[in-house]
């Protein structure tokens, strides 16, 4: 334990990062920026090759900056596991997606356990940054690392260290965000902590167990869940009563305590937040218990673009056109402003639909090219404003920045807005959601 700890506090851990996505690249390029000889894994080959060509695909890391740390070696990408036998640190970063019926799939971080496995040796540092039910940690991954016959917490350490980033967030980078650690043992989470205080310059707060990590990420989602949704069908019942749920907001702020502003939304994506609560949910089963605010929340948030569509063609119907044959221009797919990650967008559900429903519908997004809605792959358009009439209604689902709301809303014939984005009340023929 000692010697390394002395290896990661000198940066001269070697340190394996699985998982080459949203959280484990800029996880890997901090870890190298930090100074630590850094291996990236990933099975994806096309992901592999561009880290080593130094080409990011991910916006929150810039090439140039991908460059510096591949040029010097001191980040190298792998398709195989071979250095994981060389490495002092592992973090798991790979996916865990629910299935269609809300059930974890936990199958990314087996099948990685067990690679860990075939080269597990002593003194070796194992955390898992992927989000996850409370129990993962020493549940799937510790027996499978415990067949070798080394013992965590003498043979080797185990913990939880659940990822934090905010994609976009230009106020909290990654290494501004605190940290969670919980290991299987003390030794565990004290090693654990003193990984990430090498490379995160915020507050590294320590746990008594993996389980109270695992809970720490499910709770800060559920949170989120909970009160967007809860805005969500408040803004439904004043769209309801003529009631401006955005001017309600922006009053209710005015309190000094007491009070956090939550706003409406066409859908909650991204992978954490719409995801999260529903490890715990099935999680909680086990135990002959059911999270009724977790349910709801999802159920609610499940609906939006169902709310969303009806808003659409409730203001055609008034127009005296069907939304069949209608030209529709979806404004914005990621699932919020400014980034390209379309992961759980309201633009999925809300674009299915109204193309089941025979609407000619186009989509403008400046950060994302390309969207896949079924087995139609569409190409964004490209926006020029004297073009707006040409539909019959924009439908403003992102709000990204760099855009003059005020002229989109002039120049449309009609406009639903979901995100507030057009922020005049002045304008007849706009549709706040």
């Amino acid at each position: 334990m000692k010697l390394q700890e002395e290896k990661i506090k000198s940066k001269k851990a070697k340190i394996a990062v699985i998982g080459l996505g949203y959280v484990g690249l800029p996880t890997a390029v901090e870890l190298s920026k930090a100074g630590y000889r850094t291996f990236g894994i990933d099975v994806n080959k096309e992901k592999v090759e561009d880290v080593n060509n130094g080409k990011s695909y991910i916006s929150d890391i810039t090439s140039d900056e991908l460059k510096k740390v591949t040029e010097n070696q001191t980040l190298q990408a792998f398709e195989n596991f071979e250095k994981l036998s060389s490495s002092d640190v592992v973090l798991i970063c790979v996916p865990t997606p629910l299935d269609k019926n809300k059930i974890p799939d936990v199958s990314y971080i087996k099948s990685t356990s067990k690679e860990i496995a075939k080269r597990l040796h002593k003194g070796q540092l194992i955390v898992l940054e992927s989000s996850t039910y409370p129990g993962t940690t020493r549940e799937v991954i510790l027996p499978i690392l415990e067949e070798t016959g080394l013992k965590v917490g003498k043979d080797f350490f185990l913990a939880f260290c659940p990822e934090r980033i905010d994609p976009g967030n230009e106020k909290f980078k990654f290494i501004d965000i605190p940290r969670v650690a919980g290991g299987i043992t003390e030794s565990c989470t004290k090693l654990a902590s003193e990984i990430y205080k090498g490379f995160i310059q915020a507050e590294v707060v320590s746990v008594s167990s993996p389980e109270v990590a695992e809970m720490t990420k499910i709770l800060e989602n559920t949170y989120r869940l909970i009160n967007i949704s809860m805005i969500n069908e408040l803004s439904l019942l004043c769209g309801k009563m003529g009631i401006d749920i955005w001017e309600v907001i922006e009053a209710a702020k005015t309190k000094p305590y007491g009070f956090t502003a939550f706003y409406p939304s066409p859908k909650i994506g991204g992978h954490c937040i719409p995801l999260d609560p529903f490890y715990l949910s099935w999680k909680a089963k086990e135990y002959n218990f059911w999270l009724r605010f977790i349910e709801l929340a999802g159920e609610i948030n499940e609906q939006m673009p169902h709310y969303v569509v009806t808003n659409v063609i409730s203001l055609l119907n008034k127009q005296q056109k069907s939304v069949k044959g209608s030209k529709i221009l979806i404004w914005g797919v990621a699932y919020k402003k400014d980034i390209e990650d379309a992961r759980e967008s309201a633009a999925y559900n809300v674009l299915s639909d109204l193309l089941k429903k025979g609407a000619d519908v186009k989509y403008f997004d400046p950060c994302v090219m390309d969207f896949k809605v079924g087995a139609n792959i569409l190409k964004s358009i490209e926006y020029k404003s004297e073009k707006l009439k040409e539909y019959d209604l924009v439908l403003i689902l992102t709000d990204h920045s760099g855009f003059d709301y005020d002229e989109i809303a002039k120049k449309s014939n009609l406009v639903v807005d979901t995100r507030n984005a057009i922020k005049s009340r002045q304008h007849k023929n706009v549709s706040w959601f």
